[in-house]
């Protein structure tokens, strides 16, 4: 049981779901695949019946996961969590920075104390575009799970902008798990990565098992769960579990470089992008089509696409709010 509470709440996070109504008095598509539980039958049925008024605004909009559990301690910031903003030049890019040295930055309940803090206030933020997870410890990413303390963590907290994992040396269990809970993955040439929860007769129980199959297939993914195998920053590019594989100690300039064209785009647009990708892999084409156009559907009215189209017509950069 303390492995699938460990990590769990905490690396849905960062890949959440996205619950709004677009017309009054129904439900929309992404609502009903949250009631439904993902079943497609259910979905069609439940669709045919359920009426209800809801309201939602852009770019406040309100996120939520069926499966959430709540972190059972104070929420509060962390010496083990440290939340920075870029300079004015990079608007729009907050830096996450895990700094627990003694214990090579394995995740404890002052770090994830740390991380519900960090993450909370992002919610909160609506300047924050994109969101960089970093270590302050050379040679490591994330270590995993502190074990003197898995049995009594849980945490939960959801956001929507795109988040980038950079990483630095090992990043194992829980680590990679943390990793894997994000949108894109940067790691330098000394990267160690690996699920090595089956050597203490457990298994990944923050999503290892969900989201690693999703991104290198059921085969890979079940020959590095089943042996535990740490593989090196290259062989992790060369089967799809980051995105890029950089000089060692370059992950995080290649990670700025990407979050610096990410925050030139539509901040709505991105998050609606986000949403989109994340539930439509988890239907059918249709249902995946129609949750596309939903989503494309609440752009046409935001200012930001206006001044999209504005732009374009003047032949210079856009001026993007979020709104």
């Amino acid at each position: 049981m303390a492995s699938l509470v460990c990590f769990k709440t905490l690396t849905r996070s960062l890949l959440h779901h996205c619950v709004e109504a677009p017309k009054p008095y129904s439900l929309s598509l992404s609502q009903l695949l949250n009631l439904s539980g993902g079943d497609q039958h259910l979905l069609r049925s439940v669709r045919t019946i359920t009426s209800q008024c809801l309201t939602s605004s852009l770019p406040n909009w309100q996120y939520q996961n069926r499966r959430t559990l709540i972190l059972e301690s104070a929420t509060a910031a962390s010496e083990s969590v440290k939340l920075s903003r870029l300079s004015d030049s990079d608007s729009g890019i907050v830096e996450v920075c895990l700094a627990r040295p003694g214990t090579k930055n394995a995740i404890g309940n002052d770090m994830l104390r740390g991380l519900r803090h960090a993450l909370g206030v992002l919610k909160e933020d609506a300047s924050a575009n994109v969101l960089m997870i970093c270590s302050s410890v050379p040679k490591v990413f994330c270590a995993g799970a502190d074990l003197k303390e898995r049995k009594t963590m849980t945490a939960s907290e959801e956001l929507y902008i795109p988040t980038i994992a950079v990483i630095e040396g090992a990043a194992l269990g829980g680590g990679l798990e943390l990793a894997l809970s994000c949108d894109l993955r940067i790691c330098g040439e000394d990267a160690i990565l690996g699920l090595p929860e089956t050597g203490l007769a457990i298994i990944p129980g923050a999503g290892g098992t969900q989201r690693l199959p999703r991104l290198v297939g059921k085969a890979v993914a079940k020959e590095l769960i089943f042996t535990g195998q740490r593989i090196s920053g290259r062989d992790a590019k060369s089967i799809g579990l980051v995105n890029h594989c950089v000089p060692a100690g370059e992950a995080r300039v290649k990670a700025l470089e990407i979050a610096r064209e990410i925050i030139e785009k539509g901040p709505l647009a991105i998050q609606m992008a986000k949403r989109a990708i994340n539930m439509g892999i988890e239907v059918d084409m249709t249902l995946g089509l129609e949750l596309e156009e939903e989503c494309y559907e609440r752009l046409l009215d935001t200012k930001d696409r206006l001044e999209g189209l504005a732009a374009f017509a003047e032949k210079r950069k856009p001026r993007y709010k979020g709104e």
